[in-house]
């Protein structure tokens, strides 16, 4: 063997060991900025190539570490119930327990159903006045059930009512084309017919006309005239006794005032009642 006092060169030589698997350093260095604007687009999907290449030699590699896992999704926010989804939730309470509750109860259960306490009240009380829910109040208390065989009832009963009313309303309908039907018999587009148009157009010309002379001697209707002599005597009549009221008022006012009977004839003045006030003949 040679001996060698400083390190040696040596040629190729034949051993059995395997070849070493050189790892490329992960992650990759980011390609600088300034770089990219100077890339053409073979240089670009060249270095793209070789960079694929060197993740998949990485992969593959025996003694390759782990990948860092990708970092976990953002939890994204929960859609809230609508109106609908919220009414079947509570109905679903009651159908699960078949029991009675109280609106307090009621507004610690909802939340378990995805339905916010504040807003149970309003989805209870739509669900009782379409009658999905009954309520009653039992002393001071007022409860509130539903069973499924009530939602049923009341399926019925709407099925029953809107199919007696579609019945009605197709009868209705026959008897409206038939009544149509029967008009338009004998009203056919004739010269007859017309004639006969043209003959009450004159006749209505002619009747509003008369109507329009009558109106002008309206004043001396004899029954017009009668009406104002009874609105006469009404009126005669109605005067004399807030006539007469005053005076007593009067009378009452100097019997009650007698120290204030020159402040009392000014006060009648100034309202309109002279010394010729008397009553109507």
């Amino acid at each position: 063997p040679l001996v060698a006092s400083g390190p040696q060169e040596y040629g190729p030589q034949e051993t059995n060991s395997p070849p070493a698997v050189q790892l490329p350093t992960w992650p990759p260095p980011p390609l600088r900025a300034a770089s990219l604007t100077s890339v053409s687009p073979a240089a670009g999907r060249a270095a793209a190539a070789r960079s694929a290449s060197a993740m998949a030699r990485y992969a593959s590699a025996p003694d390759a570490p782990p990948r860092p896992d990708p970092p976990p999704p953002r939890p994204s926010k929960k859609r809230g119930l609508s109106l609908e989804e919220k009414r079947e939730q509570m109905l679903q309470i009651f159908y699960e327990s078949q029991d009675f509750y109280l609106l307090k109860e009621l507004e610690k259960m909802g939340p378990k159903k995805g339905v916010i306490s504040q807003s149970v009240k309003d989805v209870v009380q739509s669900l009782v006045d379409d009658d999905l829910v009954l309520k009653d109040k039992i002393g001071t208390s007022v409860y509130f059930w539903s069973l499924p065989s009530c939602a049923g009832n009341q399926l019925r009963n709407t099925c029953n009512k809107l199919e007696s009313d579609l019945s009605n309303s197709k009868k209705r309908y026959r008897e409206l084309v038939e009544h149509r039907d029967n008009l338009k018999r004998g009203r056919e587009d004739t010269e007859e017919r017309e004639a006969a148009l043209e003959e009450l157009k004159v006749v209505e010309l002619h009747h509003k006309k008369l109507k329009e002379e009558l109106a002008a001697y309206a004043d001396s209707d004899p029954a017009a005239v009668e009406a104002m002599k009874d609105a006469i005597d009404v009126a005669h009549s109605a005067a004399n006794r807030w006539t007469d009221n005053i005076f007593t008022l009067q009378q009452w006012c100097s019997t009650t005032f007698p120290q204030a009977k020159e402040q009392l004839e000014h006060m009648y003045r100034e309202v309109g009642i002279t010394e010729d006030f008397e009553y109507l003949q």
